[in-house]
Protein backbone atom coordinates (compact mmCIF):
# COMPACT_ATOMS: atom_id res chain seq x y z
CA UNK A 1 0.00 0.00 0.00
CA UNK A 2 1.06 3.58 -0.57
CA UNK A 3 1.45 5.58 2.61
CA UNK A 4 2.01 9.03 4.02
CA UNK A 5 4.66 9.03 6.76
CA UNK A 6 4.04 11.07 9.88
CA UNK A 7 6.04 11.56 13.07
CA UNK A 8 5.86 8.92 15.75
CA UNK A 9 3.67 10.95 18.11
CA UNK A 10 1.81 13.64 16.09
CA UNK A 11 -0.40 11.69 13.69
CA UNK A 12 -3.87 13.03 12.81
CA UNK A 13 -6.41 10.59 14.23
CA UNK A 14 -4.03 8.47 16.35
CA UNK A 15 -2.53 9.42 19.73
CA UNK A 16 0.41 7.03 20.07
CA UNK A 17 1.00 7.84 23.72
CA UNK A 18 -2.48 6.51 24.54
CA UNK A 19 -2.49 3.79 21.89
CA UNK A 20 0.77 2.10 22.96
CA UNK A 21 -0.38 0.65 26.33
CA UNK A 22 -3.69 -0.52 24.85
CA UNK A 23 -1.82 -2.13 21.97
CA UNK A 24 0.55 -4.00 24.27
CA UNK A 25 -2.38 -5.39 26.26
CA UNK A 26 -4.81 -6.32 23.50
CA UNK A 27 -2.96 -7.08 20.25
CA UNK A 28 -1.44 -10.59 20.01
CA UNK A 29 2.32 -10.39 19.53
CA UNK A 30 2.62 -6.74 20.49
CA UNK A 31 5.08 -5.82 23.21
CA UNK A 32 6.17 -2.75 25.11
CA UNK A 33 8.46 -1.39 22.38
CA UNK A 34 7.84 2.06 20.86
CA UNK A 35 5.28 2.22 18.09
CA UNK A 36 5.45 4.10 14.83
CA UNK A 37 2.45 4.89 12.66
CA UNK A 38 1.76 6.10 9.15
CA UNK A 39 -1.56 6.75 7.48
CA UNK A 40 -2.19 4.58 4.45
CA UNK A 41 -3.62 6.17 1.35
CA UNK A 42 -6.67 4.85 -0.45
CA UNK A 43 -9.95 4.96 1.46
CA UNK A 44 -11.98 8.17 1.25
CA UNK A 45 -14.04 7.51 4.38
CA UNK A 46 -12.77 5.44 7.30
CA UNK A 47 -9.08 6.07 7.95
CA UNK A 48 -6.47 3.32 7.75
CA UNK A 49 -3.06 3.34 9.44
CA UNK A 50 -0.04 1.07 9.50
CA UNK A 51 1.30 0.54 13.03
CA UNK A 52 4.74 -0.99 13.62
CA UNK A 53 7.03 -1.75 16.53
CA UNK A 54 10.03 -2.10 14.21
CA UNK A 55 9.75 -5.89 13.97
CA UNK A 56 6.05 -6.48 13.36
CA UNK A 57 3.39 -4.51 11.50
CA UNK A 58 -0.37 -4.24 11.91
CA UNK A 59 -3.20 -2.22 10.34
CA UNK A 60 -5.56 0.01 12.35
CA UNK A 61 -8.95 1.31 11.14
CA UNK A 62 -10.88 4.22 12.66
CA UNK A 63 -13.72 6.56 11.55
CA UNK A 64 -12.97 9.85 9.78
CA UNK A 65 -12.07 12.88 11.85
CA UNK A 66 -14.80 15.20 13.02
CA UNK A 67 -18.56 14.66 12.70
CA UNK A 68 -19.68 11.39 11.11
CA UNK A 69 -23.12 10.41 9.85
CA UNK A 70 -25.06 7.92 11.95
CA UNK A 71 -24.47 4.23 11.08
CA UNK A 72 -21.91 5.11 8.39
CA UNK A 73 -18.67 4.34 10.25
CA UNK A 74 -19.42 1.52 12.70
CA UNK A 75 -16.12 -0.10 13.64
CA UNK A 76 -17.72 -2.96 15.58
CA UNK A 77 -19.86 -3.85 12.59
CA UNK A 78 -16.90 -3.87 10.22
CA UNK A 79 -14.89 -5.95 12.68
CA UNK A 80 -17.75 -8.40 13.04
CA UNK A 81 -18.07 -9.13 9.33
CA UNK A 82 -14.36 -9.78 8.72
CA UNK A 83 -14.32 -11.97 11.82
CA UNK A 84 -17.24 -13.97 10.41
CA UNK A 85 -15.62 -14.34 6.99
CA UNK A 86 -12.21 -15.37 8.33
CA UNK A 87 -11.81 -19.03 7.39
CA UNK A 88 -14.32 -18.94 4.52
CA UNK A 89 -13.42 -18.88 0.83
CA UNK A 90 -13.71 -15.08 0.89
CA UNK A 91 -10.21 -13.67 1.62
CA UNK A 92 -10.11 -11.08 4.42
CA UNK A 93 -7.39 -9.77 6.77
CA UNK A 94 -7.28 -11.63 10.09
CA UNK A 95 -8.99 -9.47 12.77
CA UNK A 96 -6.97 -9.07 15.98
CA UNK A 97 -8.59 -6.64 18.41
CA UNK A 98 -11.50 -4.21 18.67
CA UNK A 99 -11.55 -1.11 20.90
CA UNK A 100 -14.86 0.58 21.71
CA UNK A 101 -13.26 2.94 24.26
CA UNK A 102 -13.13 6.36 22.57
CA UNK A 103 -10.72 7.70 25.21
CA UNK A 104 -7.82 5.77 23.62
CA UNK A 105 -7.58 7.61 20.28
CA UNK A 106 -10.79 9.64 20.26
CA UNK A 107 -12.96 7.09 18.40
CA UNK A 108 -13.65 3.35 18.26
CA UNK A 109 -11.14 1.41 16.17
CA UNK A 110 -9.91 -2.07 15.39
CA UNK A 111 -6.64 -3.76 14.52
CA UNK A 112 -6.08 -6.46 11.91
CA UNK A 113 -3.17 -8.25 10.32
CA UNK A 114 -1.22 -6.58 7.53
CA UNK A 115 -1.71 -8.51 4.28
CA UNK A 116 1.05 -8.47 1.68
CA UNK A 117 0.36 -7.89 -2.00
CA UNK A 118 -0.50 -5.16 -4.47
CA UNK A 119 -3.36 -2.66 -4.38
CA UNK A 120 -3.92 -1.43 -7.94
CA UNK A 121 -4.66 2.28 -7.73
CA UNK A 122 -2.87 3.82 -10.73
CA UNK A 123 -2.67 3.39 -14.51
CA UNK A 124 1.06 2.69 -14.19
CA UNK A 125 0.36 -0.31 -11.96
CA UNK A 126 -2.31 -1.56 -14.35
CA UNK A 127 0.18 -1.34 -17.24
CA UNK A 128 2.50 -3.72 -15.38
CA UNK A 129 -0.11 -6.50 -15.46
CA UNK A 130 -0.15 -7.01 -19.21
CA UNK A 131 -3.18 -8.47 -21.00
CA UNK A 132 -2.93 -11.91 -19.39
CA UNK A 133 -2.55 -10.50 -15.89
CA UNK A 134 -5.35 -8.00 -16.46
CA UNK A 135 -7.75 -10.78 -17.42
CA UNK A 136 -6.69 -12.82 -14.39
CA UNK A 137 -7.36 -9.93 -12.02
CA UNK A 138 -10.76 -9.19 -13.56
CA UNK A 139 -11.85 -12.80 -13.43
CA UNK A 140 -10.62 -13.16 -9.83
CA UNK A 141 -12.69 -10.14 -8.84
CA UNK A 142 -15.83 -11.63 -10.38
CA UNK A 143 -15.15 -15.00 -8.76
CA UNK A 144 -14.62 -13.55 -5.26
CA UNK A 145 -17.79 -11.46 -5.50
CA UNK A 146 -19.75 -14.57 -6.49
CA UNK A 147 -18.12 -16.49 -3.63
CA UNK A 148 -19.16 -13.77 -1.16
CA UNK A 149 -22.76 -13.89 -2.37
CA UNK A 150 -22.77 -17.68 -2.03
CA UNK A 151 -21.79 -17.51 1.66
CA UNK A 152 -24.68 -18.58 3.90
CA UNK A 153 -24.99 -15.69 6.39
CA UNK A 154 -26.52 -17.94 9.05
CA UNK A 155 -23.64 -20.41 8.76
CA UNK A 156 -21.11 -17.69 9.68
CA UNK A 157 -23.18 -16.07 12.42
CA UNK A 158 -24.53 -13.16 10.36
CA UNK A 159 -28.20 -14.09 10.04
CA UNK A 160 -29.11 -10.85 11.85
CA UNK A 161 -26.58 -8.65 10.03
CA UNK A 162 -29.25 -6.86 7.99
CA UNK A 163 -32.90 -6.83 6.89
CA UNK A 164 -33.14 -8.10 3.30
CA UNK A 165 -36.88 -7.44 3.03
CA UNK A 166 -37.40 -3.97 1.58
CA UNK A 167 -33.65 -3.54 1.14
CA UNK A 168 -33.70 -1.44 -2.03
CA UNK A 169 -36.41 0.93 -0.79
CA UNK A 170 -34.52 1.49 2.45
CA UNK A 171 -31.30 2.02 0.53
CA UNK A 172 -32.87 4.74 -1.58
CA UNK A 173 -34.30 6.40 1.53
CA UNK A 174 -30.96 6.11 3.32
CA UNK A 175 -29.00 7.79 0.56
CA UNK A 176 -31.65 10.49 0.24
CA UNK A 177 -31.11 11.23 3.94
CA UNK A 178 -27.34 11.12 3.58
CA UNK A 179 -27.54 13.62 0.76
CA UNK A 180 -29.77 15.92 2.81
CA UNK A 181 -27.30 15.76 5.72
CA UNK A 182 -24.40 16.68 3.43
CA UNK A 183 -26.09 19.17 1.12
CA UNK A 184 -24.12 22.38 0.77
CA UNK A 185 -24.86 23.24 -2.89
CA UNK A 186 -27.24 22.53 -5.76
CA UNK A 187 -26.40 19.45 -7.87
CA UNK A 188 -28.43 19.44 -11.12
CA UNK A 189 -30.36 16.24 -11.74
CA UNK A 190 -29.57 14.40 -8.51
CA UNK A 191 -33.08 14.65 -7.05
CA UNK A 192 -34.63 13.63 -10.37
CA UNK A 193 -32.32 10.59 -10.50
CA UNK A 194 -33.53 9.54 -7.06
CA UNK A 195 -37.16 9.87 -8.20
CA UNK A 196 -36.53 7.85 -11.37
CA UNK A 197 -34.90 5.07 -9.35
CA UNK A 198 -37.78 4.97 -6.87
CA UNK A 199 -40.38 4.70 -9.64
CA UNK A 200 -38.63 1.76 -11.36
CA UNK A 201 -37.66 -0.30 -8.32
CA UNK A 202 -36.94 -3.95 -9.30
CA UNK A 203 -37.87 -7.07 -7.35
CA UNK A 204 -34.79 -8.36 -5.52
CA UNK A 205 -33.43 -11.90 -5.97
CA UNK A 206 -32.35 -14.04 -2.99
CA UNK A 207 -30.63 -12.19 -0.16
CA UNK A 208 -26.86 -12.32 0.25
CA UNK A 209 -24.05 -10.88 2.33
CA UNK A 210 -22.92 -7.68 0.58
CA UNK A 211 -19.61 -5.85 0.63
CA UNK A 212 -21.16 -2.51 -0.32
CA UNK A 213 -18.13 -0.96 -2.07
CA UNK A 214 -16.54 -3.76 -4.07
CA UNK A 215 -13.90 -2.65 -6.59
CA UNK A 216 -10.33 -3.30 -7.72
CA UNK A 217 -8.64 -0.88 -5.32
CA UNK A 218 -10.46 -2.41 -2.35
CA UNK A 219 -8.63 -5.71 -2.74
CA UNK A 220 -5.03 -6.82 -2.24
CA UNK A 221 -3.79 -8.91 -5.17
CA UNK A 222 -1.03 -11.52 -4.86
CA UNK A 223 2.24 -10.03 -6.10
CA UNK A 224 3.28 -12.98 -8.27
CA UNK A 225 -0.16 -14.39 -9.14
CA UNK A 226 -2.64 -11.73 -10.35
CA UNK A 227 -5.36 -14.36 -10.45
CA UNK A 228 -5.29 -14.61 -6.65
CA UNK A 229 -6.84 -12.04 -4.31
CA UNK A 230 -5.16 -12.09 -0.91
CA UNK A 231 -7.72 -9.93 0.90
CA UNK A 232 -10.87 -7.88 0.36
CA UNK A 233 -10.71 -4.60 2.30
CA UNK A 234 -13.04 -1.82 3.52
CA UNK A 235 -16.15 -3.63 4.78
CA UNK A 236 -17.73 -0.55 6.39
CA UNK A 237 -20.84 -0.73 4.15
CA UNK A 238 -21.39 -4.48 4.43
CA UNK A 239 -24.90 -5.77 5.17
CA UNK A 240 -27.46 -8.37 4.09
CA UNK A 241 -29.42 -7.46 0.99
CA UNK A 242 -29.74 -7.62 -2.77
CA UNK A 243 -26.58 -9.10 -4.35
CA UNK A 244 -27.16 -7.13 -7.55
CA UNK A 245 -26.51 -3.95 -5.56
CA UNK A 246 -22.93 -5.18 -5.12
CA UNK A 247 -22.65 -6.22 -8.76
CA UNK A 248 -24.05 -2.89 -9.95
CA UNK A 249 -21.52 -1.02 -7.83
CA UNK A 250 -18.71 -3.21 -9.15
CA UNK A 251 -19.80 -2.57 -12.76
CA UNK A 252 -20.07 1.18 -12.14
CA UNK A 253 -16.51 1.25 -10.81
CA UNK A 254 -15.27 -1.05 -13.59
CA UNK A 255 -15.80 1.47 -16.38
CA UNK A 256 -18.16 4.17 -15.12
CA UNK A 257 -15.41 6.61 -14.07
CA UNK A 258 -13.59 6.48 -17.41
CA UNK A 259 -12.65 9.96 -18.61
CA UNK A 260 -13.28 11.73 -15.30
CA UNK A 261 -10.11 13.60 -14.35
CA UNK A 262 -8.79 12.84 -10.87
CA UNK A 263 -11.55 10.33 -10.21
CA UNK A 264 -11.55 6.67 -9.19
CA UNK A 265 -9.60 4.36 -11.47
CA UNK A 266 -11.84 2.44 -13.92
CA UNK A 267 -9.87 -0.64 -15.01
CA UNK A 268 -12.48 -1.63 -17.60
CA UNK A 269 -11.48 1.40 -19.65
CA UNK A 270 -7.81 0.38 -19.54
CA UNK A 271 -6.25 -1.69 -22.37
CA UNK A 272 -6.15 -5.44 -21.78
CA UNK A 273 -8.84 -5.74 -19.13
CA UNK A 274 -11.97 -7.88 -19.67
CA UNK A 275 -15.20 -6.13 -20.57
CA UNK A 276 -17.98 -5.49 -18.11
CA UNK A 277 -20.17 -7.95 -20.04
CA UNK A 278 -17.52 -10.67 -19.67
CA UNK A 279 -17.34 -10.21 -15.91
CA UNK A 280 -21.12 -10.05 -15.50
CA UNK A 281 -21.48 -13.32 -17.40
CA UNK A 282 -18.77 -14.93 -15.27
CA UNK A 283 -20.36 -13.70 -12.04
CA UNK A 284 -23.83 -14.89 -13.07
CA UNK A 285 -22.54 -18.37 -13.95
CA UNK A 286 -20.83 -18.74 -10.56
CA UNK A 287 -23.48 -17.14 -8.36
CA UNK A 288 -26.68 -18.27 -10.05
CA UNK A 289 -28.09 -14.74 -9.70
CA UNK A 290 -30.12 -13.38 -12.63
CA UNK A 291 -28.84 -10.10 -14.09
CA UNK A 292 -31.74 -8.95 -16.32
CA UNK A 293 -32.32 -5.66 -14.43
CA UNK A 294 -28.66 -4.83 -13.93
CA UNK A 295 -28.96 -1.39 -15.61
CA UNK A 296 -31.13 -0.21 -12.70
CA UNK A 297 -28.50 -1.32 -10.18
CA UNK A 298 -25.72 0.41 -12.10
CA UNK A 299 -27.76 3.63 -12.12
CA UNK A 300 -28.35 3.23 -8.38
CA UNK A 301 -24.60 2.77 -7.91
CA UNK A 302 -23.94 6.08 -9.67
CA UNK A 303 -26.46 7.76 -7.37
CA UNK A 304 -25.02 6.16 -4.25
CA UNK A 305 -21.40 7.05 -5.05
CA UNK A 306 -22.42 10.60 -5.98
CA UNK A 307 -24.01 10.98 -2.53
CA UNK A 308 -20.98 9.42 -0.81
CA UNK A 309 -18.53 11.69 -2.59
CA UNK A 310 -20.69 14.72 -1.89
CA UNK A 311 -20.58 13.81 1.81
CA UNK A 312 -16.80 13.54 1.71
CA UNK A 313 -16.59 16.85 -0.14
CA UNK A 314 -18.83 18.41 2.53
CA UNK A 315 -16.50 17.22 5.30
CA UNK A 316 -13.50 18.48 3.33
CA UNK A 317 -14.84 22.03 2.90
CA UNK A 318 -15.62 22.06 6.62
CA UNK A 319 -12.06 20.98 7.45
CA UNK A 320 -13.21 17.75 9.08
CA UNK A 321 -11.17 15.17 7.18
CA UNK A 322 -7.60 14.64 5.99
CA UNK A 323 -6.03 13.21 2.85
CA UNK A 324 -5.02 13.90 -0.75
CA UNK A 325 -7.48 14.62 -3.54
CA UNK A 326 -10.42 15.79 -1.45
CA UNK A 327 -10.37 19.20 -3.13
CA UNK A 328 -11.19 17.59 -6.50
CA UNK A 329 -13.97 15.26 -5.35
CA UNK A 330 -16.70 17.86 -5.66
CA UNK A 331 -16.04 18.34 -9.37
CA UNK A 332 -16.83 14.67 -10.13
CA UNK A 333 -20.29 14.51 -8.54
CA UNK A 334 -22.36 16.22 -11.30
CA UNK A 335 -20.83 13.95 -13.97
CA UNK A 336 -21.74 10.86 -11.92
CA UNK A 337 -25.34 12.04 -11.73
CA UNK A 338 -25.45 12.41 -15.53
CA UNK A 339 -24.05 8.90 -15.99
CA UNK A 340 -26.64 7.56 -13.56
CA UNK A 341 -29.42 8.96 -15.74
CA UNK A 342 -27.79 7.43 -18.83
CA UNK A 343 -27.46 4.03 -17.14
CA UNK A 344 -31.10 4.01 -16.15
CA UNK A 345 -32.08 4.34 -19.81
CA UNK A 346 -29.60 1.66 -20.90
CA UNK A 347 -27.08 4.12 -22.30
CA UNK A 348 -24.15 3.43 -19.96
Amino acid sequence: MDAEVHGTTAVPGVDLAKLAPWFAEHVPGAGDGPLQVRRLSGGRSNLTYEVSDGARTWVLRRPPLGHVLATAHDMAREYRVISALAGTCVPVPRPLALCADESVIGAPFYVMEKVDGVVYRSPDLLDQLGTAGAHQVGHALADVLAALHNVDPAAVGLADFGRPEGFLQRQLSRWDRQLAASRTRDIPGIDDLARRLASTLPASPRAALLHGDYRLDNVIVHTADPGRINAVLDWEMSTLGDPLADLGMFCMYWDGFAGLSGAVLSPGGHPGFPSRADLVERYAARSGVGVDRLDWYIAFAFYKIAVILEGIYCRYVQGLTVGDGFDRIGDVVPALVERGHAALTGGC
